[in-house]
């Protein structure tokens, strides 16, 4: 099977990141993929060897005739995919409410397949009147990291200018309970060291970096939001919480007082991404969803 992947992301935000991952996989197993891209992605995807160009319509036209399916991975890929005379799915990140608009229901049902990030995500798909049997659950997948070492005392958020991501609330939150909090902008490498991530948003269709913190077994203080419950299981894999100061400070001093608990909570946290949330079970999920739109 010979696929076109188009992303118009200008960042390495989540949604770029799987789309990497997806491609790395298709590629390492023997499948033919082409990717249509902007930098930073177009950048990483050559430099692992991946067939990619920049993103240009004019590219679309000439390359979907010689694909048997196009998968576009974010909304503006979504509405170029439309244009096409081919097969294609789309990937579904984010949690807000789709378009009633004529324009909007005509995207929408041009797409073959919706690949709805969780459950939580398919049901807003749903309520946008997309079609139940149209849409495919297809969770994100993240690499495994080495085992991660035994002290580690940081706590750990994501640095985004995002006004929905809850910066201000970590750090009142942080403020209340006299802890300091690392905003890390390469979070990979600072969850080495982290005893504890903070993942604290408005809205959220999964949560990538609630999963990169998992897999490195670091327990994971989440909003209990959109698709986060459906990773982060209270007092198995993580902790979840009201988006309050007063409730992610209590459970930021919870978790911290506890060491026994942290462990616990990490362990489990690293085998959930191992059993369900690998980039192969990512990959796998995707090709499933491959051969419904061709037939």
């Amino acid at each position: 099977m010979r696929t076109l992947h188009l992303d118009t992301g200008r960042e390495m935000r989540g949604g770029q990141w799987q789309a990497l991952y997806l491609l790395r996989e298709l590629a390492e197993t023997g499948h033919d993929c082409i990717l249509l891209a902007r930098p930073p992605l177009l950048d990483r995807a050559r430099a692992e060897g991946i067939a990619a160009h920049a993103l240009r319509f004019r590219d679309i036209i000439r390359l979907s005739r010689s694909v048997d399916l196009i998968h576009a991975h974010d909304a503006r890929a979504h509405t170029l995919a439309a244009f096409v005379h081919r097969p294609f799915v789309v990937s579904r990140r984010v949690a807000f409410a789709v378009r009633t608009s004529f324009a909007s229901r005509w995207k929408y049902s041009r797409a073959a397949r919706h690949l709805a990030v969780s459950k939580y995500v398919r049901y807003i798909l749903i309520a946008g009147g997309v079609p139940e049997g149209k849409i495919d659950i297809v969770y994100d997948g993240v690499p495994i990291p080495p085992a991660p070492p035994a002290m580690r005392s940081k706590i750990v958020a994501l640095d985004s200018e995002d006004p929905g991501k809850g910066r201000a609330l970590i750090q009142q939150a942080a403020q209340r309970a006299g802890i300091e909090v690392l905003f890390a902008t390469d979070l990979a490498s600072a969850l080495r060291e982290a005893a504890l991530f903070v993942y604290i948003t408005e809205s959220e269709g999964l949560g990538s970096g609630a999963l990169l913190a998992m897999a490195a077994g670091v327990p994971v203080l989440a909003s209990e939001v959109g698709g986060l419950p459906e990773i982060v299981e209270d007092g198995v894999t993580g902790i979840l919480t009201a988006n309050s100061p007063e409730q992610i400070a209590d459970n930021m001093l919870r978790a911290l007082g506890d060491p026994a608990l942290l462990a616990r909570l990490g362990r489990n946290a690293r085998r959930r991404i191992e059993e369900a949330f690998t980039t192969k079970h990512m990959m796998e999920s995707t090709l499933q969803v491959y051969e419904k739109a061709i037939a």
